[in-house]
């Protein structure tokens, strides 16, 4: 194919899986292309993702009516490069190009032509950021307050950097970089990231500084017994080995952890890995410590994941957060007297935290909520004894963050 359309080709068929399909970006098989192609293919599905309203609302004024879903991809494709700095003709002709691969789309090529001519990128970079769908946007509001949730669509609305947990808290030969307070290793600029000075060497793992948390808040000790419940990728199972805990790792996926044994294998590390459904599985012995990094909505990641707004509705929030108070109820059987457990959910919903640890402390009252002092935490961000919530828009001038709630539980 021609310079670039291949990636672009790819990004287009993303786009059309993800809001004419409804795939999640990651469900979708990789396109076969180059490494680098592959990159840009997925980096430019992301950044139209995160620009559809306001490509729409500049690509609207345009078009006499509405085009069908697989031109419009192509139109916010065009509009969204050319925003980013394309060079405005080689945008049209790649654009006029994959119009005219499509058998649907053939007849209208011309009409791409047109269109993306006589767009002017300026406005679409002047144009203010997207809005979440009402769906998500709505409860957020009632729980964070309206300018919390503008500040977290402006963090949505960029890309994010990139955080490493580095394996013996030194950066080594890594380019140089922000290294947060709470000992994640920001990059804002890193290229390809198994190119990067200590990959193959197992020095670090990809993991935003919000995800590394609930794993430090655990706290894990030499010699303890400790579970990774619902483990994978293998982030937090990494950070419990490198404690020199004595680590189990259960998901109920066989895919995903054989991503776990792979990241363990790359870094040196060592855990047993068990791929079980945990409502049904039973340990020999009980845990010193149990990580229950739960199953939910995700939206506290949106921010990496621009997909997430197009694929739901709410309406899975209900049956997250049963399948949650059922987990913790588990894994509290396998703690030892005086074990301690971490919840914890990448989620923006309250009812994915809060009120979930809200709801346990009542079903379990022989359980203590704990506080330990975590480096680079602003004690803001406690919102409760034990309870800490971690939004997108904190830290935005640094980047932001995944969002999360974590609280650590004592068992009497």
């Amino acid at each position: 194919m021609a310079d670039g359309l291949a990636a672009r080709a790819a990004a287009l068929a993303a786009l059309n899986a993800v809001l004419g399909e409804g795939l999640m970006l990651s469900e979708i098989p990789e396109p076969a292309l180059p490494p680098q192609d592959r990159a840009r293919a997925r980096r430019l599905a992301d950044e139209v993702l995160r620009r559809i309203e306001p490509a729409d609302r500049l690509l609207d004024k345009l078009l006499r009516k509405s085009p069908p879903l697989a031109l419009r991809n192509i139109l916010r494709l065009g509009v969204v490069e050319m925003a980013l700095g394309a060079a405005p003709h080689g945008v049209v002709n790649a654009a006029v190009a994959l119009a005219r691969q499509n058998m649907k789309t053939r007849h209208m090529s011309g009409l791409v032509n047109a269109v993306l001519r006589g767009v002017d990128p300026a406005q679409l970079l002047a144009a203010p950021v997207q809005k979440m769908p009402r769906w998500l946007r709505q409860p957020l509001v009632h729980a964070w307050g309206r300018e919390a949730v503008q500040a977290m669509e402006t963090v949505f609305a960029a890309a994010p950097p990139l955080d490493l947990t580095l394996k013996d808290n030194a950066a080594g030969d890594l380019p140089e970089g922000l290294r947060l307070a709470t000992g994640s290793l920001r990059l804002t600029d890193p290229g390809r990231i198994s190119g990067l000075p200590g990959y193959e060497a197992g020095h670090w793992w990809v993991q935003d500084m919000a995800a590394a948390m609930p794993a430090r808040l655990l706290d894990a000790k030499p010699g303890e017994r400790v579970l990774d419940l619902c483990a994978a990728p293998g982030g937090k199972t990494m950070q419990l080995a490198a404690s020199g805990a004595d680590v189990t790792a259960l998901d109920i996926s066989p895919a995903r952890m054989r991503r776990v044994e792979e990241n363990l294998a790359r870094t040196g590390l060592q855990a047993q890995l068990v791929t079980a459904d945990a409502l049904h599985w039973q340990p020999e012995e009980k845990f010193d410590a149990i990580l229950l990094d739960a199953p939910c909505s995700a939206s506290g990641t949106i921010r990496r994941h621009p997909d997430l707004p197009y694929l739901g509705d709410g309406s899975e929030i209900a049956g997250l957060a049963a399948l949650q108070s059922a987990l913790i109820d588990r894994a509290l059987e396998w703690l030892v007297p005086g074990g301690r457990l971490v919840f914890a959910t990448c989620s923006l919903f309250p009812e994915e935290g809060e009120m979930q640890m809200d709801a346990a402390l009542e079903r379990h009252p022989g359980l203590t909520p704990e506080q330990p002092d975590l480096p680079g935490i602003d004690p803001a961000w406690w919102l409760r004894p034990g309870g800490l919530r971690l939004r997108p828009d904190y830290l935005a001038d640094q980047g932001g963050m995944d969002g999360f709630f974590m609280m650590r539980l004592r068992k009497a």
